[in-house]
């Protein structure tokens, strides 16, 4: 939480700062053009959401680049597919996107026959998902789909992996801590880098429904980060909170932005660390 209390004592909306990092950042390796982040997670946890306001905190307006009909399939439905959401800057003929690239699948489920398949992530992490892929709940992807990518390239792989969990729900099932055990495992043996990031923090907390400065001061978040880093293992200090737009927000806030951005550059720090040791750590995926 300091690294919280810190990020709004430093920056807001209009230090230029934290937005000109992220806006000139370019990965140096060769042959990645984009730093890829996969966001997964339980249904319901707002992963389209995340995207979306990852983009309207960079561009200082609403957006809705991965568009609000894939909520329907972030909760349950059998054909969400593949697909890669880029964010554009600039308009017109200076039009350009970030170098970094989202990816979200379909949401977890308890059951093991529900929800995507712990193996089409493995197989996403490892850059063999091309895009389009309609991910089916009864068998992974097969070597024999045309949708399976036998040579994946560096920029088809992920470049760090983002857990996304919702603040305002009950302790995880332990099915569901299974699953997530096995894709961090994954992860971890192809050295992809982690974060956590929780949202629906407002819901958590009448203090930061309040003021989302309070975050930082809320016992009850603490106390729901702890029991993050308990159940799916991964340390406090990769754990990020935040509150994503909804439907209902018409501008921006810069509160809100802050601690999206704040996740932002970690996640993009974390993937470039593993951009830069790729030829020693991702050779034969």
């Amino acid at each position: 939480m300091l690294a919280l209390r810190n990020a709004f004592s430093r920056i807001n909306r209009h230090d230029s700062g934290l937005l000109e990092e992220l806006k000139e950042y370019k990965p140096e390796a060769e042959g990645v053009e984009h730093l890829r982040v996969l966001v997964y997670g339980p249904v319901g946890a707002g992963k389209s959401s995340l995207i979306n306001s990852m983009t309207t905190a960079l561009i200082g307006r609403m957006a809705i680049p991965a568009a609000v009909n894939n909520t329907q399939a972030d909760e349950g439905s059998f054909t969400l597919q593949y697909k890669t959401h880029r964010i554009r800057k600039g308009q017109g003929s200076s039009r350009s996107y970030f170098p970094f690239v989202f990816n979200d699948i379909m949401g977890l489920e308890s059951d093991q026959s529900v929800g995507v398949r712990t193996e089409d992530i493995k197989l996403a992490m490892m850059g063999h998902v091309k895009e389009g892929y309609k991910f089916n709940q009864l068998s992974p992807l097969s070597p024999s789909d045309k949708y399976y990518n036998p040579n994946p390239r560096p920029d088809d792989k992920v470049h760090v992996l983002v857990l996304l969990l919702s603040t305002n729900c009950p302790e995880t099932n332990s099915p569901m801590i299974q699953k997530m055990k096995e894709i961090r495992q994954a992860a971890r043996d192809l050295g992809i880098p982690q974060i956590a990031v929780g949202t629906h923090i407002d819901e958590i907390c009448d203090q930061i429904e309040k003021d989302v400065k309070n975050v930082y001061m809320s016992k009850s978040l603490k106390k729901k980060m702890e029991m993050f880093s308990t159940e799916v293992g991964i340390p406090l200090n990769c754990i990020m909170a935040l509150k994503n737009y909804s439907e209902g927000e018409m501008k921006n806030n810069p509160d809100m932005d802050t601690l999206i951005l704040t996740a932002l550059k970690h996640i993009v720090q974390f993937g470039d660390d593993f951009i830069e040791k790729m030829p020693d750590t991702a050779n034969g995926i």
